[in-house]
């Protein structure tokens, strides 16, 4: 009873969360630290807040002069809008523009659980993945030519050797800049690889191929960035003449017409601009990156290997 009185005369204040777009995007980011990730732990990755704070940064441009959005103004109509302008007036690629909803669709749900209200037309709102047309992988006959080239450059020697080791594992660059001998163990008679995948917390087995133990007969290439990894697998790959015009994407630096622009004799840009993913015909090599080594390894051993080993490596 005293309970009740006291509870009538003294309501406790529930504090609201404010319904604009932008709060909502920052309280996600403010509490990414508590939040449950796709490994059912606490804590959502590096990558994945970035995408939150790249998400705020272009709604805050997106929305610039004009009246606040609210979570309930994100629907069908405003959905177009935006993707619209993320696409021909921003030059973003069509799968990050998509991301950009889906991460902003991400939002409004999660304002919802806290009771905020949301346009009935959410679930229609465009977001998803385009389809994926243009998949760059090294075939067998590549990698044996990269394997064979005549490179003095230390650095990318080690490259060239991460790349072949890559191609024949199937990890993201990431994972496989980590590997070091404490990785390398013996499982009921057989060699294997064994490691925790970052982005999805999984533990593998990778088996070691016979082509593999060849790769690596002289040890591990010396650690390297994947910054640096992604700009020597070209370089290698150039070196090899993998030079087959192909269809693909690369980041370019783009002026606000989604123009590139050149560099000077000095490799410096001529004038300032944004980086941008620009789809076209290239030559092979500058569109091979560290993600190469996880197709390559999918697509060459297909028919090879168990499919349902290939899926879960």
């Amino acid at each position: 009873l005293k309970n009740t009185v006291r509870n009538y005369f003294n309501p406790v204040k529930e504090e609201k969360r404010s319904d604009l777009v932008i709060d909502c995007i920052q309280y996600v980011i403010d509490t990414a630290n508590v939040r449950e990730n796709s490994s059912k732990g606490l804590g959502l990755s590096k990558s994945r807040v970035n995408s939150y704070k790249n998400l705020l940064k272009i709604f805050t441009k997106y929305q610039s002069k004009k009246t606040p959005y609210r979570i309930k103004d994100i629907n069908i109509s405003f959905g177009k809008t935006f993707l619209n302008w993320l696409i021909n007036k921003q030059n973003y690629s069509e799968s990050y523009a998509r991301k950009k909803v889906d991460d902003l669709k991400t939002v409004c749900r999660d304002a919802e659980i806290d009771g905020i209200e949301t346009s009935t037309q959410l679930n229609k709102v465009k977001g998803g993945k385009p389809k994926k047309e243009h998949i760059i992988y090294l075939s067998p006959q590549e990698l044996e030519k990269i394997e064979k080239t005549h490179i003095v450059n230390p650095a990318l020697q080690y490259a060239r050797k991460w790349l072949l080791f890559g191609c024949h594992i199937g990890q993201r660059g990431g994972d496989l800049l980590k590997i070091n001998k404490n990785n390398f163990v013996k499982r009921q008679g057989l060699d294997v690889i064994e490691l925790k995948q970052q982005k999805t917390g999984k533990n593998i087995t990778i088996p070691i191929l016979e082509k593999t133990e060849e790769i690596l007969k002289d040890g591990l290439p010396h650690p390297i960035s994947i910054q640096k990894l992604n700009t020597y697998f070209k370089e290698v790959c150039k070196l090899a003449e993998i030079e087959e015009l192909t269809k693909g994407s690369k980041i370019l630096m783009v002026d606000k017409n989604g123009k590139e622009i050149p560099k000077d004799k000095n490799g410096k840009y001529i004038e300032k601009g944004v980086k941008r993913t620009v789809t076209g015909t290239y030559p092979k090599h500058e569109l091979i990156t560290s993600h190469v080594c996880r197709r390559s390894f999918a697509t060459n051993l297909y028919g090879t290997l168990p499919t349902a080993l290939i899926m879960q490596i």
